[in-house]
């Protein structure tokens, strides 16, 4: 500990109190792990001062006041997305004071503003969204093992999550080995479709070329997957999905009501509480980190189908446990965005 910088008060009059009584420099040194250099200056500034307190720094003085600090402040809070230039003539069309983007920076991380991005999300429905909550935040774990909870998902095949990170050296950034080559106008994607529940999903349904129609959706998912999984999961079964206009189809109703399957009313633009988006956040994290990516939507159908396999179903069943704080989090904030 040799820089005079990080001497506290309290062991400033430790120290003078070795030296009043009679202490050498040296045994103070050890004693402190301190240099003879800080020791000395201390002696010489009691000696002459009797007070061992720092002298004030001269430095370059603030270039604006604290009221200036708090307008910056106020108006970086109002206008969440002005950049440091605007706010800098902002604060000198009200005060007249002028200071750089750097000084304003400084004076916003002093309040703890920072810049960052903003978190995106979809528009939401609050007041739909906070009724739905308030019915499905006592259920119990049994009544969610129940739920066979489904969605789909569309994956192109050339995407940008920005979310894969590369180890590189300083200056490499540009090099052909650390570059991610990408295609926005190319490729192709797919349309995928799964159910997950308490201890069991569906296989991954990959629908081929086309739009999803209600004869699709009742073709491909519902006679196949969710008739099966009403039989084995008798009398509670619940069918839980978004409103999509293929799940909304009067066919569509008509054969769940034939086949007896229960179906859950879903809040309007609520994706977010749909548990499996998660899962479908795990599914494209897997398919990024395959080395070599795919390249064909071949490729991608036959990656997807393995990783969607290899998924760990404690995964599955820890997001699906989450639906009763889930519910709670989303009726504290009235319906608006949570972490979740």
């Amino acid at each position: 500990m040799s820089n005079h910088q990080r001497l506290d008060d309290g062991m400033r009059w430790r120290i003078a109190g070795r030296l009043e009584a009679g202490q050498s420099q040296v045994q103070i040194c050890r004693e402190f792990d301190l240099t003879s250099s800080v020791v000395c200056n201390l002696r010489k500034q009691f000696r002459d001062t009797v007070s061992i307190e720092r002298k004030p720094g001269q430095g370059r003085p603030r270039a604006t006041t604290a009221t200036e600090d708090r307008y910056l402040s106020s108006i970086a809070r109002r206008n969440k997305g002005a950049t440091a230039c605007q706010l800098s003539r902002d604060l000198y069309a009200a005060t007249g004071t002028r200071v750089s983007r750097v000084t304003v920076s400084k004076r916003l991380h002093e309040t703890a503003l920072f810049a960052r991005r903003p978190a995106v999300y979809v528009l939401l429905t609050s007041t739909n969204r906070k009724a739905w909550c308030r019915e499905h935040r006592d259920w119990s774990m049994d009544q969610w093992a129940a739920v066979l909870l489904t969605g789909e998902s569309r994956f192109g095949l050339n995407t940008d999550s920005r979310r894969t990170f590369i180890w590189r050296e300083p200056g490499t950034r540009y090099l052909p080995s650390n570059v991610c080559e990408i295609d926005h106008y190319g490729g192709g994607a797919l349309m995928v479709w799964a159910g997950i529940m308490l201890d069991g999903r569906t296989p991954l349904h990959v629908f081929e070329r086309g739009t999803v129609t209600g004869v699709r959706y009742r073709d491909e998912i519902l006679e196949p997957y969710v008739r099966l999984f009403r039989g084995a999961v008798l009398p509670e079964f619940i069918l839980m999905e978004d409103n999509a206009r293929p799940h909304r189809a009067l066919l569509v109703d008509e054969f769940l009501e034939s086949e007896d399957i229960r179906r859950t009313d879903w809040p309007a633009r609520s994706p977010d509480l749909n548990p499996i988006e998660h899962v479908w956040d795990a599914l494209r994290r897997a398919i990024a980190t395959r080395k070599p990516p795919p390249r064909t939507i071949q490729e991608m159908k036959t990656a997807f189908l393995n990783e969607w396999d290899q998924l760990p179903q404690e995964m599955i069943n820890c997001v699906i446990s989450s639906m009763k704080s889930h519910c709670k989090a989303c009726i504290t904030v009235r319906g608006d965005h949570t972490p979740y």
